[in-house]
């Protein structure tokens, strides 16, 4: 049943985004807000949301799936900075351009600071923009070390970090071998797709985001990147012992 209305939602809202090809970057984060947070309610995902979505600058968290992205459109008009595969994907990779996704290519010179003009872009549209600085997802039980690039961007121009932390529960017992690390997380080389389907059959997923009362007070202008990347990673850890300490669950985190 949830298969069948992802799909409805997908014809629905990929019509109206091919017939209307909202121009500005405040008309496609709309559009994208609308059908995350449609979306969402037809996952049947449980969403705690403790804290504010930041108005303006970068938001970053920790990164666990896909559906990360379905959580934090669904709770905001945002523009998202995504590595530059994703545009490969069917359907999808289409659906994330025309949302105004802001893309990085990984290992290419300069693709950084293009990505630093489209957030840019999207501080003077009045768009908070939205990225994942450990770069890959995980299960949810380590924390990777922090990608310094696009921090540095965004503090180049002058705008505000805020952070979030992210984490999903199973509230329902779904048999033998179902966990959240597993089966709502998605990493490693684990097919996406097939992800999708055995995601649809949960029972009882729920998301907790927590955000930071106040942006990230750097101790400097940025002149030392690894220092701002380990107190942008700091931050999110905070968030997460205040989220994990409620459910006794351990966060390991890796040294730079």
């Amino acid at each position: 049943m949830r298969s069948i209305k992802l799909t409805g939602y997908f014809v629905r809202f990929g019509t109206e985004l091919l017939v209307t090809q909202p121009k500005t970057r405040q008309a496609r984060a709309e559009w994208l807000y609308r059908f995350c947070a449609t979306a969402l309610r037809g996952l049947d995902l449980q969403l705690t949301v403790e804290g504010e979505f930041p108005q303006r600058g970068a938001l970053i968290s920790n990164h666990l799936s896909y559906i990360d992205i379905i959580v934090y459109a669904a709770l905001s008009p945002c523009v998202f900075c995504s590595k530059a595969e994703l545009q490969q994907v069917p359907v999808l990779g289409w659906m994330t351009t025309m949302a105004g996704t802001v893309y990085v290519e990984r290992g290419r010179g300069g693709s950084a600071a293009k990505a630093g003009s489209g957030m840019k872009s999207a501080a003077e549209a009045g768009l908070p923009v939205v990225f994942f600085p450990e770069g890959t997802t995980t299960n949810g039980r380590e924390m990777l070390p922090f990608h310094s690039g696009l921090l540095a961007q965004v503090i180049e121009i002058d705008e505000p970090v805020t952070a979030a932390f992210l984490r999903y529960t199973l509230d329902e017992d779904n048999g033998p071998g179902i966990s959240a690390e597993d089966d709502v997380c998605w990493w490693g080389d684990r097919n996406m797709w097939a992800h999708v389907f055995r995601f649809l059959g949960l029972r009882g997923a729920h998301a907790t985001v927590r955000f930071a009362p106040a942006p990230i007070a750097f101790s400097s202008n940025l002149l030392h990147r690894k220092a701002a990347a380990e107190e942008a990673r700091d931050a999110v850890r905070e968030l997460a012992g205040e989220v994990n300490r409620a459910s006794g669950a351990e966060l390991v985190v890796q040294d730079l």
